[in-house]
């Protein structure tokens, strides 16, 4: 079984600054792509950034030049620093890995999200 554990989450004023990261553990052959997720009250879960294990970067249009995804393969972590925040960014912030859990298998996982909340 893999887990993925997130941190980081927290209050921030707007304009504020925060960064989430999350370490993937557990049977795991090697992680592929690693992304992070967001879901508001009454809202779908939506894509905030994700990143391939090469580097290749993805930002929905929302975040673009405000937030920005890294990773370090070595430790299976995968980071999002948010600069800039916004009250529209508050959310629960989820993370996702697609993992190699046997040479001829890959699956899905998602951590247990954190609290991001902006005050005006």
């Amino acid at each position: 079984q893999v887990q993925l554990v997130e941190s980081g989450g927290g209050l921030v004023q707007a304009g504020g600054s925060l960064r989430l990261s999350c370490a993937a553990s557990g049977t795991i052959v090697r992680v592929n792509a690693m992304g992070w997720y967001r879901q508001a009250p009454g809202k779908q879960r939506e894509l905030v950034a994700d990143i391939t294990r090469g580097g290749t970067t993805n930002y929905a249009d929302s975040v673009k030049g405000r937030f920005s995804i890294s990773r370090n393969n070595a430790k299976n972590t995968v980071y999002l620093q948010m600069n800039n925040l916004k009250p529209e960014d508050a959310a629960v912030y989820y993370c996702n890995a697609e993992v190699w859990v046997r040479i001829t298998t890959t699956d899905a996982f998602w951590g247990q999200g954190t609290q991001v909340t902006v005050s005006s």
